[in-house]
Parts: structure tokens; C-alpha cells; sequence
């Protein structure tokens, strides 16, 4: 190719390599067999900041399982921690995106690390969080697993549809198809504050209906439902800030 007054491109003037060279050299690194560690040459530094997100996800589910494990229910530190950790997932989640944009280097990797993580940290952890607190009914565990699977679709629609949203200026979708799975940090801000009053299992707010029937259920396991169909729903358009 030749540039300014037909001459020739020297190697100063070479043009930095696409982005689809800059996935397709990741996708050969992924796929070469280097050695037993030769995946992490393939990461980037957004890469290993996602994976914290992930990590703080993994630890929220531990410490509510802890929390069901201990005997006295009264003590929320445990799930405190659990709840804390999924905000803090969050930061994660906003951090990699910062430094994947300073660096200019963005993955296909690292678009699967990211729905990966977010469906622990926001999927995952808030429904155990949840169950920790009370939501134990057969029908409550049916409307949890709604909500992380509704989490599920999301993500999978958005990384097949990505491409085709509209842009603006700068090369960003304008807008989310439904709310993002993130946002479900609402839900964990709701449940550290029940904690905070003590409204746990028994004193769940709105109680219990169907005692002892087989479709009991706490009411409040309906505000996980609202969130999944949030999650899922085609025509809400949210703006991207």
C-alpha cells in the first residue's frame, strides 16, 4: 500500500493492527500449546481485573453458605460480607472496561470473562444471599433459579447481539436491551438492610403465604421474578451512561 504522494509505507508509518489481528493473535495464543500455562500469555490486564469480579462473586456464594453452616442466625457478619461483595464485584466490573479502553486492548476473552463473572457476582451470589436469608420454600428455589436463569439469557443475548445495537459517536451502544444483570446490586443493598432491622428468615417482610401447602412462598421471592423480567424484557430500552 503506498501513502502520502505514492510512497511507499516505511516501518514507521505502519498502521497499528486491527482489532480483529489484535483477537485473531489471541485466538491463536489460546489455541497453541505452549505449555501448561500458556493461557495467561493470552490475558490481558482487563482480563485479570475481571477475573476479580468473578472472585468476589465465588466468595460471596462461600460466605452464605457459612452463613447457613453457623448456628446462631442472629450473626449477620458473614452475611454482611456476602452482601458487601457483590458492590465490590461491581467495581470490578467497571474497573476492567476503564483499563481495557486505557490500553486500548480489548478481547474476545475478555467479552466471555466479563459475562462469565457477572453472572456469579450478580446472578449467583445475590440468589444464595437470598436463600441464606429466609427465601427456603421449594417454590422460593424456583423463583431464584427464574432469576439467575433470566441472568443467563441476558448475557447470552447481549454477546450475540452486541454488534448489532446502535453506536454513537465514540463506537458505544447507546443503549442495554433490559437492565443490566449488575443492577441486581439493588437487591443486594435490599437484603443487607432486612439484615440490618433483623427481618430475616421468619420476619421476612410480608411473610409467608401457603404455610405448609405446596406452593408456599415469601412474596418478597416475587421482587427476584420482577428483576428477571427486567433482565430479559426486549422493548425497555436503558440508556448507557
Amino acid at each position: 500500500m503506498s501513502r502520502r504522494n505514492g510512497a511507499p509505507a516505511g516501518p514507521k508509518d505502519e498502521m497499528p493492527p486491527s482489532k480483529d489481528q489484535t483477537q485473531d493473535k489471541q485466538a491463536r495464543l489460546l489455541s497453541s500449546e505452549a505449555g501448561h500455562f500458556s493461557l495467561f500469555r493470552a490475558l490481558h490486564l482487563a482480563d485479570f481485573i475481571t477475573e476479580m469480579n468473578g472472585f468476589c462473586g465465588v466468595m460471596s456464594i462461600f460466605s452464605s453458605l457459612r452463613y447457613c453452616a453457623q448456628d446462631d442466625p442472629t450473626n449477620y457478619t458473614n452475611a454482611y460480607i456476602a452482601l458487601s461483595l457483590i458492590p465490590l464485584g461491581m467495581f470490578f466490573d467497571l474497573f476492567d472496561g476503564k483499563v481495557a479502553r486505557w490500553r486500548k486492548k480489548a478481547s474476545l476473552m475478555g467479552q466471555e470473562l466479563d459475562s462469565l463473572a457477572d453472572l456469579i457476582s450478580f446472578g449467583v451470589a445475590p440468589a444464595s444471599a437470598a436463600f441464606a436469608l429466609g427465601l427456603r420454600t421449594p417454590l422460593d428455589h424456583l423463583l431464584l433459579v427464574f432469576f439467575v436463569l433470566c441472568g443467563l439469557t441476558r448475557l447470552a443475548r447481549f454477546n450475540v447481539t452486541v454488534a448489532m445495537l446502535p453506536k454513537d459517536a465514540t463506537g458505544k451502544s447507546k443503549y442495554f436491551e433490559g437492565t443490566p444483570i449488575p443492577t441486581s446490586i439493588g437487591l443486594a443493598c435490599i437484603m443487607a438492610f432486612w439484615a440490618s432491622k433483623g427481618w430475616t428468615h421468619a420476619q421476612l417482610p410480608l411473610g409467608v403465604m401457603g404455610v405448609g401447602q405446596w406452593w408456599e412462598v415469601h412474596p418478597v421471592a416475587l421482587a427476584f421474578v420482577l428483576h428477571g423480567c427486567l433482565m430479559v424484557s426486549k422493548t425497555l430500552h436503558v440508556p448507557k451512561p
